[in-house]
């Protein structure tokens, strides 16, 4: 687990290093894009509890039930922190995403007055720009699924929302599917993780720092969440056994 949390890691270092950006590199009116924004969409709601719900379905299936409760709470937690973690840190540092900075850069967008608008503000603002963006002479093109998901991202870049989703969720479920021998499922989750991390950067989502502090967040709050669990489940399940003996004690009674 330590060593794919390392080689997630890896990648946005050595880009963050190299002081290299993965936008625009790719066509975003391209097949590759538009998978691309089906990737990312595992990581965005509703879609995201569906991400969730299923990883849990798999996870019942190949774990024991007191395996899977401790699976159930370590992954609540972790999304619970993650959620609130990221609604908190967004509006703390202010970083524009690097899709907005680019209209900046093609006189279609004000970074500044942009961020100081309500999100619903931005949201028509973000349109107005893409719109004038289609009439603009440039290179840059963006297939329908791509110009709705930056309609609809017009919050702040740092950290990754998306990264730290697939990063918390793939710690936590490898730990335990690692323990009862599967090594498939925590394979692909890692793969999903590198690939969350790469649309986001590739999308004009966020910067290689966002996806790597993302990466690194999320790995301590999986692996501080399982602690907590595994400190806290054995009186979650003495008390847990202490209902059933008393439920049974009044069934009998009955």
């Amino acid at each position: 687990m330590i060593f794919g949390w390392t080689i997630l890691a890896i990648i946005p270092a050595i880009l963050l290093l190299l002081n290299t950006s993965l936008f625009p590199l790719i066509a975003l009116d391209s097949t590759l894009a538009n998978a691309l924004f089906w990737l990312t969409s595992t990581g965005t709601a509703p879609y995201g509890v569906a991400t969730v719900l299923l990883v849990l379905f798999l996870s019942y299936q190949r774990l024991s039930k007191p395996q899977f409760i401790s699976l159930f709470l370590a992954i609540s937690l972790g999304m619970c922190t993650t959620l609130t973690l990221n609604s908190y840190l967004k509006p703390h540092f202010n970083e524009p995403r690097p899709n907005a900075v680019w209209l900046e850069s093609q006189y279609l967008l004000n970074t500044d007055n942009f961020y100081s608008l309500p999100k619903a503000q931005r949201k028509v603002e973000m349109s107005s720009a893409l719109d004038r963006l289609e009439h603009a002479h440039s290179d840059l093109t963006l297939s329908p699924l791509v110009k709705q998901h930056w309609k609809h991202e017009v919050g702040f870049s740092f950290p990754s929302g998306h990264t730290l989703f697939a990063l918390t969720l793939t710690m936590i479920t490898s730990y335990y599917l690692l323990l009862a021998g599967n090594i498939f499922i925590p394979g692909m989750l890692f793969i999903w993780s590198i690939g969350m991390g790469f649309s986001r950067m590739l999308l004009g989502m966020h910067w290689s720092q966002d996806v790597l502090a993302s990466t690194a967040l999320g790995g301590v709050i999986g692996l501080v969440s399982i602690f907590v669990v595994n400190q806290a489940f054995p009186y979650l399940n003495n008390f847990y056994s202490a209902l059933m003996k008393n439920r049974k004690k009044l069934e009998n009674t009955r």
